[in-house]
């Protein structure tokens, strides 16, 4: 696995990273990780690997976009001098301009996006030892869906940020595709969005496939 031992690794996003995790820093016990894929992999991480003796912190925040991200960067990622970041970011982005469509001031449209995420990645680069970019999503097969084809336009631009930063890059979406193979949506989120423990453990599993974590 390319998490080296004695890491500090922080995960950052939106609700689906959050999951109701301990404030200010999601760390320690009763459910400090929150109930979502942090947990999940932190779990797994230290079952698994417990002579790695890897440290994992939640910094997600309910509703954000990547305009709050920068807004707290200092203080939630920066100064807590993480040896390795995962970013999962870009739902709300999608989604204010589905949910909310006059609400403009809350849109992140992709330039935005896209210019915001790559600043947060290359100023923190190289105080990393490594960086993990995880796509947004919407568990939703109909590539048509409005929703749907917006979302993977924000997904794509976290592929080009990863192939230029040398970043280890989580298709997000594509773990739920697999698994909409089989399952329709509703089994695995009420609002397509936010999902049940199954859900999370398809992100958790995408999450560390992609740093080489074996059984």
């Amino acid at each position: 696995m390319i998490i080296g031992d004695n890491s500090k690794l922080v995960m950052i996003g939106d609700s689906i990273t959050d999951c109701d995790r301990a404030r200010p820093i999601g760390e320690g016990l009763f459910g400090a990780y929150g109930n979502g894929y942090v947990n999940l992999v932190n779990a797994l991480l230290g079952a698994v690997y417990p002579e790695k003796r890897i440290r994992v912190v939640n910094m997600g925040i309910s509703g954000n976009t990547v305009r709050d991200l920068k807004n707290r960067w200092k203080t939630d990622v920066l100064d807590l001098k993480p040896d390795w970041l995962s970013i999962m970011i870009g739902i709300n982005d999608v989604w204010r301009q589905f949910d909310s469509p006059l609400q403009k001031e809350k849109h992140v449209y992709l330039d935005e996006y896209e210019s915001t995420l790559e600043e947060l990645a290359a100023q923190t680069l190289p105080e990393l030892k490594g960086l993990v970019l995880m796509t947004p999503y919407i568990i939703e097969p109909n590539r048509n869906d409005a929703m749907r084809a917006t979302m993977d336009k924000y997904g794509a631009v976290v592929k080009k940020l990863a192939e230029k930063y040398n970043a280890v890059f989580v298709d997000v979406q594509a773990a739920f595709d697999e698994a909409l193979k089989y399952y329709h949506p509703a089994a695995l989120a009420w609002d397509r969005i936010h999902p049940n423990t199954a859900g999370h453990m398809i992100i958790a599993r995408a999450f560390l496939k992609a740093v080489g974590f074996t059984w």
